[in-house]
Protein backbone atom coordinates (compact mmCIF):
# COMPACT_ATOMS: atom_id res chain seq x y z
CA UNK A 1 0.00 0.00 0.00
CA UNK A 2 1.07 3.33 -1.10
CA UNK A 3 2.46 5.97 1.91
CA UNK A 4 0.56 9.26 2.12
CA UNK A 5 2.05 11.93 0.38
CA UNK A 6 3.58 14.48 2.09
CA UNK A 7 1.67 18.21 3.00
CA UNK A 8 2.29 21.16 0.77
CA UNK A 9 5.26 23.53 2.01
CA UNK A 10 5.67 26.66 1.49
CA UNK A 11 8.71 27.95 -0.37
CA UNK A 12 10.83 28.69 2.51
CA UNK A 13 10.78 25.30 3.96
CA UNK A 14 11.44 23.77 0.29
CA UNK A 15 14.18 21.64 -0.03
CA UNK A 16 16.23 22.28 -2.58
CA UNK A 17 16.84 19.25 -5.29
CA UNK A 18 17.57 18.51 -8.88
CA UNK A 19 13.65 18.11 -9.24
CA UNK A 20 13.54 21.59 -8.75
CA UNK A 21 15.39 23.08 -11.70
CA UNK A 22 14.25 19.91 -13.97
CA UNK A 23 10.99 21.91 -13.33
CA UNK A 24 11.75 25.16 -14.10
CA UNK A 25 13.37 24.52 -17.57
CA UNK A 26 10.58 22.27 -18.42
CA UNK A 27 8.80 23.13 -22.02
CA UNK A 28 5.59 22.23 -19.85
CA UNK A 29 6.46 25.14 -17.58
CA UNK A 30 3.99 27.74 -18.43
CA UNK A 31 6.01 31.27 -18.80
CA UNK A 32 4.71 31.67 -21.80
CA UNK A 33 8.71 31.92 -23.40
CA UNK A 34 7.40 29.71 -27.18
CA UNK A 35 5.49 33.20 -27.62
CA UNK A 36 8.92 34.67 -28.29
CA UNK A 37 11.77 34.26 -31.19
CA UNK A 38 14.69 35.66 -29.72
CA UNK A 39 14.83 37.22 -32.98
CA UNK A 40 15.06 34.56 -35.04
CA UNK A 41 11.53 35.01 -36.71
CA UNK A 42 12.70 38.83 -37.87
CA UNK A 43 16.60 37.45 -38.84
CA UNK A 44 15.25 34.52 -40.67
CA UNK A 45 12.82 36.50 -43.15
CA UNK A 46 15.46 39.10 -43.45
CA UNK A 47 18.14 36.09 -45.00
CA UNK A 48 20.22 36.79 -42.48
CA UNK A 49 19.70 33.26 -40.78
CA UNK A 50 19.14 30.60 -44.25
CA UNK A 51 20.46 27.99 -42.65
CA UNK A 52 21.92 25.37 -40.23
CA UNK A 53 25.64 27.13 -40.00
CA UNK A 54 24.33 31.03 -40.01
CA UNK A 55 21.49 29.60 -37.19
CA UNK A 56 24.68 28.44 -35.10
CA UNK A 57 26.16 32.08 -35.25
CA UNK A 58 23.16 33.33 -34.08
CA UNK A 59 22.83 31.23 -31.15
CA UNK A 60 26.32 32.11 -30.12
CA UNK A 61 25.89 35.71 -30.53
CA UNK A 62 22.44 35.16 -28.25
CA UNK A 63 24.10 33.05 -25.88
CA UNK A 64 27.08 35.79 -25.07
CA UNK A 65 24.34 38.92 -25.34
CA UNK A 66 22.40 37.10 -22.62
CA UNK A 67 25.42 36.62 -20.68
CA UNK A 68 26.66 40.24 -20.83
CA UNK A 69 23.42 41.83 -20.99
CA UNK A 70 20.81 39.70 -18.55
CA UNK A 71 22.91 37.30 -16.69
CA UNK A 72 23.96 40.58 -14.41
CA UNK A 73 20.81 41.59 -13.49
CA UNK A 74 19.79 37.99 -12.43
CA UNK A 75 22.34 37.93 -10.24
CA UNK A 76 21.91 41.07 -8.48
CA UNK A 77 18.41 40.69 -8.13
CA UNK A 78 19.59 37.05 -6.53
CA UNK A 79 21.83 38.69 -4.18
CA UNK A 80 19.67 42.18 -3.54
CA UNK A 81 15.73 41.19 -3.60
CA UNK A 82 15.20 44.75 -2.16
CA UNK A 83 17.07 46.46 -4.94
CA UNK A 84 14.46 45.15 -7.71
CA UNK A 85 12.77 48.46 -8.20
CA UNK A 86 16.36 49.85 -8.90
CA UNK A 87 17.49 47.09 -10.73
CA UNK A 88 14.22 47.36 -12.79
CA UNK A 89 14.19 50.91 -14.03
CA UNK A 90 17.88 50.39 -14.84
CA UNK A 91 17.23 47.03 -16.90
CA UNK A 92 14.72 49.12 -18.70
CA UNK A 93 16.93 52.14 -19.22
CA UNK A 94 19.04 49.34 -20.83
CA UNK A 95 17.01 48.15 -23.03
CA UNK A 96 16.33 50.30 -25.46
CA UNK A 97 14.76 48.11 -28.25
CA UNK A 98 11.33 48.25 -28.26
CA UNK A 99 10.68 44.89 -29.09
CA UNK A 100 13.16 43.81 -26.58
CA UNK A 101 12.10 45.47 -23.93
CA UNK A 102 8.59 44.99 -24.65
CA UNK A 103 8.90 41.05 -24.99
CA UNK A 104 11.32 41.26 -21.46
CA UNK A 105 8.62 42.80 -19.27
CA UNK A 106 6.07 40.30 -20.74
CA UNK A 107 8.37 37.51 -19.81
CA UNK A 108 8.65 38.92 -16.50
CA UNK A 109 5.28 39.41 -15.11
CA UNK A 110 4.25 35.75 -16.72
CA UNK A 111 7.42 34.28 -15.00
CA UNK A 112 6.51 35.91 -11.05
CA UNK A 113 2.59 35.14 -11.82
CA UNK A 114 3.20 31.74 -12.51
CA UNK A 115 5.58 30.90 -9.73
CA UNK A 116 3.45 32.81 -7.43
CA UNK A 117 0.81 30.43 -8.01
CA UNK A 118 3.30 27.47 -8.15
CA UNK A 119 5.07 28.37 -4.65
CA UNK A 120 2.90 30.87 -2.72
CA UNK A 121 4.02 32.91 0.02
CA UNK A 122 4.33 36.42 1.50
CA UNK A 123 7.76 36.64 -0.28
CA UNK A 124 6.03 36.45 -4.17
CA UNK A 125 3.19 38.12 -2.74
CA UNK A 126 5.51 40.97 -2.37
CA UNK A 127 7.02 40.50 -6.00
CA UNK A 128 3.79 40.65 -7.78
CA UNK A 129 3.06 43.47 -6.62
CA UNK A 130 6.15 44.74 -7.03
CA UNK A 131 6.08 43.64 -10.82
CA UNK A 132 2.58 45.25 -11.16
CA UNK A 133 4.24 48.56 -9.85
CA UNK A 134 7.02 48.30 -12.04
CA UNK A 135 8.52 47.29 -15.13
CA UNK A 136 8.92 43.69 -14.41
CA UNK A 137 11.72 43.27 -16.36
CA UNK A 138 12.33 39.31 -16.18
CA UNK A 139 15.78 39.23 -16.17
CA UNK A 140 16.38 40.62 -12.19
CA UNK A 141 12.82 39.06 -11.57
CA UNK A 142 14.16 35.77 -12.39
CA UNK A 143 17.31 36.33 -10.16
CA UNK A 144 14.08 37.63 -7.33
CA UNK A 145 12.21 34.76 -7.59
CA UNK A 146 14.50 32.25 -7.89
CA UNK A 147 15.99 33.21 -4.63
CA UNK A 148 12.60 33.09 -2.93
CA UNK A 149 12.06 29.43 -4.22
CA UNK A 150 15.49 28.11 -2.86
CA UNK A 151 17.24 27.37 -6.33
CA UNK A 152 20.77 27.69 -6.01
CA UNK A 153 22.30 31.43 -7.81
CA UNK A 154 24.76 29.14 -10.07
CA UNK A 155 22.08 26.99 -11.38
CA UNK A 156 19.81 30.19 -11.71
CA UNK A 157 22.49 31.69 -14.23
CA UNK A 158 22.43 28.13 -16.20
CA UNK A 159 18.44 28.09 -16.34
CA UNK A 160 18.77 31.36 -17.97
CA UNK A 161 21.67 31.07 -20.54
CA UNK A 162 19.91 27.36 -21.15
CA UNK A 163 16.73 28.94 -22.05
CA UNK A 164 18.47 31.52 -24.58
CA UNK A 165 19.67 28.37 -26.44
CA UNK A 166 16.65 26.74 -26.11
CA UNK A 167 13.99 29.48 -27.06
CA UNK A 168 16.52 30.51 -30.16
CA UNK A 169 16.52 26.58 -31.48
CA UNK A 170 12.53 25.91 -30.58
CA UNK A 171 12.05 29.00 -33.06
CA UNK A 172 14.03 27.94 -35.42
CA UNK A 173 12.60 24.08 -35.62
CA UNK A 174 8.84 25.83 -35.37
CA UNK A 175 9.92 28.12 -38.70
CA UNK A 176 11.26 25.57 -40.31
CA UNK A 177 14.98 26.83 -40.77
CA UNK A 178 16.24 23.66 -39.13
CA UNK A 179 14.78 20.04 -37.86
CA UNK A 180 14.54 18.77 -34.74
CA UNK A 181 17.28 16.69 -35.22
CA UNK A 182 19.79 19.59 -36.49
CA UNK A 183 18.57 21.43 -33.27
CA UNK A 184 19.34 18.86 -31.04
CA UNK A 185 22.81 18.49 -32.22
CA UNK A 186 23.33 22.50 -32.25
CA UNK A 187 22.46 22.74 -28.60
CA UNK A 188 25.18 19.80 -28.14
CA UNK A 189 27.54 21.61 -29.62
CA UNK A 190 26.84 25.05 -27.87
CA UNK A 191 27.50 23.47 -24.54
CA UNK A 192 30.89 24.79 -24.49
CA UNK A 193 29.47 28.46 -25.56
CA UNK A 194 27.19 28.21 -22.91
CA UNK A 195 30.33 27.14 -20.06
CA UNK A 196 32.61 29.98 -21.77
CA UNK A 197 29.76 32.57 -21.35
CA UNK A 198 28.83 31.83 -17.42
CA UNK A 199 32.48 31.68 -16.51
CA UNK A 200 33.04 35.38 -17.96
CA UNK A 201 29.78 37.01 -16.83
CA UNK A 202 28.69 35.47 -14.01
CA UNK A 203 30.61 37.58 -11.52
CA UNK A 204 28.75 40.88 -13.78
CA UNK A 205 27.56 43.60 -11.87
CA UNK A 206 24.78 45.21 -13.55
CA UNK A 207 26.75 48.40 -14.24
CA UNK A 208 28.77 45.93 -16.40
CA UNK A 209 25.86 45.62 -18.80
CA UNK A 210 26.67 46.10 -22.71
CA UNK A 211 25.46 45.27 -25.71
CA UNK A 212 27.70 42.53 -27.64
CA UNK A 213 25.78 41.67 -30.73
CA UNK A 214 24.17 45.21 -32.19
CA UNK A 215 23.50 43.23 -35.59
CA UNK A 216 21.15 40.71 -33.68
CA UNK A 217 19.36 43.94 -31.58
CA UNK A 218 18.35 45.47 -34.79
CA UNK A 219 17.09 42.57 -36.48
CA UNK A 220 14.93 42.09 -33.91
CA UNK A 221 13.76 45.52 -33.66
CA UNK A 222 12.33 45.01 -37.08
CA UNK A 223 10.14 42.00 -35.66
CA UNK A 224 6.75 44.56 -35.95
CA UNK A 225 7.38 45.45 -39.17
CA UNK A 226 6.98 41.50 -40.57
CA UNK A 227 4.41 41.45 -43.16
CA UNK A 228 3.26 38.14 -41.44
CA UNK A 229 4.92 36.58 -38.17
CA UNK A 230 4.41 33.86 -36.52
CA UNK A 231 6.21 35.02 -32.72
CA UNK A 232 4.89 38.08 -30.82
CA UNK A 233 9.01 38.79 -30.75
Amino acid sequence: MCSPLPSATSSSELTMSDWLAWQVVDSAFPIGVFAHSWGVEAAWQSGHVPDSEALQRFLHASIQQTGYGALPFLGAGYRRPDKLAALDKLADTFLINRVTNRASRVQGRTLVATAARVWPSDAMTTLVAQATSGHAHVAPLSGCVFQVIGLPVETAKKVMLYGTARGVLAAAVRLGIVGSYEAQRLQHHAQPWLDTTLKQCGALDPEDVCQTAPILDLLQAGHDRLYSRLFQS
